[in-house]
């Protein structure tokens, strides 16, 4: 009751918390897209109305200028009485509108002729000097004036407007018009209940506000955040449509504000609305989803409180059911009827209690037979080391006795005869080496296939060239069917197997023959090797492809070889994508065949004779210049006194700094090298011989002569193109090796040269 407890306050409030999160998320994202729309709403509305207010004071001074350039129609040139009627138009003008004061004509040069006003006598020719006047110069251009702004006594706002007479004898009437008849525009323009707006110059000064207290105070508003970002315009492009967040009144207060120019006198007008008068409707509509939310919440805890009381019961029996099987019980069901997916899953951990039964039964007899077979891996693995350590100890043993006769053995005869005891018993440790590096190789993975089209029929006939005189010798038939068949495979690998194959044939039969032939099946080739030996019983058949596996010679006879021709042979034929196939009868003798895929078409006779064009011509080591490293003196001596006896001429080194330094004394590059892998501070053999080479520059052909028969020496060696031969090495297979790699050198460069390395 107590997990019960704890499993339900757990789900209760995790459903409540999730379903309280989606709540306040959507009422947060409400209250923001309101936010915004709000936002968005005043800023159309107070947006509008400043541009509406810009357009009344913009057509109000545009009429004003309109009325005064009449006025001048009928401007006189220089007579008096002329005079006298333009003095009567520009009474008419103060009559027609209040706004206008004082209204002066200046002729050409500048000089006044004529003034009227409201609030001085008028006169004539007092030839007063206004030709500095920004009005006059701007109108002498043919352009009206709006003057800048400007205070009457330090009370009223005012300012001049220039226009030229239309009938272009240059001179130009100004007219001082107050301005206090925009204080009617602007108390029109309403926003909200507090919204207000107002008029400001170029310079920020106050034109027009409905306090026209403050007009007369002449009110500089510059320094307020909104009305500096519109000066900061002053061509006023782009009028301000978001409102300004960081806008305030004359009080410090935070207002919403929008602004539109005046364009002919670079005013603007503003609209400003109270922050908190624009918000209460938002404010107000916050509160409401306030209240729902937490009336939303009080329904989803209810609402979970309920949902998880009806999951506890079904799952705490889904519980205890998943422990009982869990403690080995897998004959428990568990029984849920909720009829939704709990029943349903009751219905699957029942099935699989029941899988879990069957399954655990099939691992008791698994492991049984694995326990079997890894009886039988350990015997077999036994078997091996035995027959290993047995192949390896039986020539050792003779070859410690034979060198133990040739110290004291005095007679050149019976030394000559020990000397071939012990290269017979050299050579037995040799091939059984060679054969373990194989199945090491193969099952490392690092001997990859090299498929080319060729003639079956060559490889046959380096068979029959083999075999053929080892067969008569022992009183066999040796017959090969020839063959024109063309075959796609690793003609190397392919000869490996049939080589085993044959020698098999070859070594265990007394009496008949061996026959090797050939014949086609749908897409491929079968190779087959057939023999008359003793035969091989059924239940022997997957065993001779084993490691050390010999029927016939339980006695360990090196004459009858290793035991391990068949394991390479099963080993190579995977590699090729094959396998052996395998038929005997007991006392008639054995066939093994394997399959190879046909060519897609038979080469041409001029491309087989290109093909033997670039076989490699023999080469003769005499004279040859071979560079030896090794870090171990005896190697090194017995390498450089073998190819010396061969007529080569030496460098030996012990790393491949002294290689190098050796060389320098020398005028020609090296011909071949031969390398220890492993030489002295951690330095490898396939590192010298690339700087050997560097120096030299020129690829060399090279030897990496190795002990170590890990797959990842094999794979470095591999992937740096070199060619390795395992210790101990044969002497004839160093010999045949170092003369094909000068032979392929030459022949890819017959001027005897080696082309330098890329």
């Amino acid at each position: 009751m107590k997990r019960r407890r704890r499993m339900f306050a757990k789900y209760a409030s995790l459903i409540t918390a999730l379903v309280s999160a989606a709540l306040l998320g959507s009422g947060l994202l409400e209250i923001y897209i309101s936010h915004r729309e709000r936002h968005a709403t005043l800023d159309a509305v107070q947006y509008d109305k400043a541009k509406a207010a810009a357009a009344s004071v913009a057509r109000y001074i545009e009429d004003l200028a309109r009325q005064i350039e009449w006025a001048t129609a009928t401007a006189p040139g220089v007579a008096a009485p002329d005079l006298e009627r333009q003095r009567i138009e520009y009474l008419k003008l103060l009559r027609l509108a209040p706004p206008v004061t004082t209204v002066s004509l200046l002729d050409a040069s500048g000089r006044e002729r004529l003034r009227v006003s409201r609030l001085d006598p008028d006169r004539k020719e007092s030839r007063a000097d206004l030709s500095q006047h920004p009005g006059f110069i701007t109108a002498s251009a043919a352009r009206i004036h709006f003057g800048a702004l400007h205070f009457a006594d330090q009370t009223e706002p005012q300012m001049t407007i220039a226009v030229p007479a239309t009938a272009g004898d240059g001179s130009v009437t100004l007219a001082v018009v107050n301005l206090k008849f925009v204080w009617t525009v602007v108390t029109e323009i309403k926003v909200g209940e507090r919204g207000y707006a107002y008029v400001v110059d170029a310079r920020g000064r106050l034109v027009a506000h409905p306090d026209i207290s403050l007009v007369l105070q002449m009110t500089d508003l510059a320094a307020l955040p909104q009305v500096r970002a519109a000066l900061a315009r002053q061509d006023g492009a782009d009028a301000l449509r978001q409102p300004n967040e960081g806008a305030r009144d004359l009080n410090g207060q935070p207002v919403l504000a929008a602004y539109a120019p005046i364009a002919p006198l670079g005013w603007f007008v503003f609209v400003e609305q109270p922050r908190e008068e624009a918000f209460t409707p938002l404010y107000a509509a916050m509160w409401r989803t306030g209240v729902l939310l937490l009336l939303g919440l009080g329904l989803a805890l209810a609402a979970s409180l309920m949902l998880v009381r009806r999951m506890v019961a079904p799952i705490g029996a889904l519980r205890l059911g998943a422990q009982r099987i869990g403690e080995g019980t897998l004959g428990h069901r568990i029984r849920v009827e909720t009829g939704d997916e709990l029943e349903e899953l009751a219905g699957q951990f029942n099935r699989m209690a029941a899988q879990l039964e069957e399954l655990y039964a099939d691992l008791e007899r698994r492991v049984a037979e694995r326990t079997r077979d890894l009886d039988v891996a350990n015997q077999a693995k036994s078997r091996f080391l035995a027959a290993a350590s047995h192949d390896l100890r039986q020539p050792m043993h003779a070859l410690r006795l034979f060198v133990g006769q040739l110290r004291s053995s005095t007679e050149g005869a019976d030394r000559n005869a020990l000397v071939e005891r012990i290269d017979a018993a050299v050579t037995a440790i040799g091939d059984l080496l060679d054969k373990l590096l194989d199945i090491s190789k193969l099952d490392a993975g690092v001997v990859a296939p090299q498929p080319q089209d060729f003639r079956i029929a060559d490889l046959l006939d380096a068979i029959e060239t083999q075999f053929a005189p080892l067969a008569r010798e022992k009183g066999l038939k040796f017959r090969i069917v020839p063959s024109s068949a063309w075959v796609h495979n690793d003609p190397v690998l392919l000869q490996r197997i049939l080589l085993n194959l044959v020698s098999n044939a070859v070594r265990y039969t007394a009496r008949g023959g061996v026959l090797v032939g050939c014949r086609p099946r749908g897409h491929s080739l079968r190779v087959a090797v057939w023999d008359t030996g003793c035969g091989i019983p059924e239940e022997h058949r997957e065993e001779v492809f084993r490691e050390f596996v010999q029927l016939e010679n339980p006695e360990r006879d090196r004459s009858k070889g290793l035991g391990l021709g068949l394991a390479i042979v099963s080993r190579l034929a995977q590699l090729l994508g094959g396998h052996i196939e395998l038929r005997s009868a007991v006392g008639r003798g054995s066939m093994f065949a394997i399959d190879v895929p046909l060519a897609d078409a038979a080469l041409q006779v001029e491309g087989a004779q290109a093909q033997r064009a670039l076989q490699p011509r023999e080469a003769n080591l005499r004279g040859t210049f071979v560079v030896i490293v090794d870090d171990d003196e005896p190697a090194l001596a017995g390498m450089q006194g073998l190819l010396k006896d061969w007529g080569c001429l030496t460098l030996t080194a012990g790393s491949a700094a002294e290689a190098l330094s050796k060389l320098t004394e020398h005028d020609r590059p090296p011909e071949l090298i031969v390398c220890d892998y492993r030489l002295r501070a951690g330095d490898t053999g396939i590192e010298a011989i690339r700087r050997i080479r560097m120096a030299a520059q020129c690829s060399v052909p090279a030897i990496l002569v190795t002990g170590d028969t890990t797959p990842e020496v094999l794979r470095a060696a591999n992937e740096n193109g070199l060619t390795v031969l395992h210790k101990p090495v044969s002497p004839v297979k160093l010999r045949a090796l170092l003369a094909q790699l000068l032979a392929s050198a030459l022949a890819s460069n017959p001027q005897g040269s080696v082309e330098a390395p890329g």
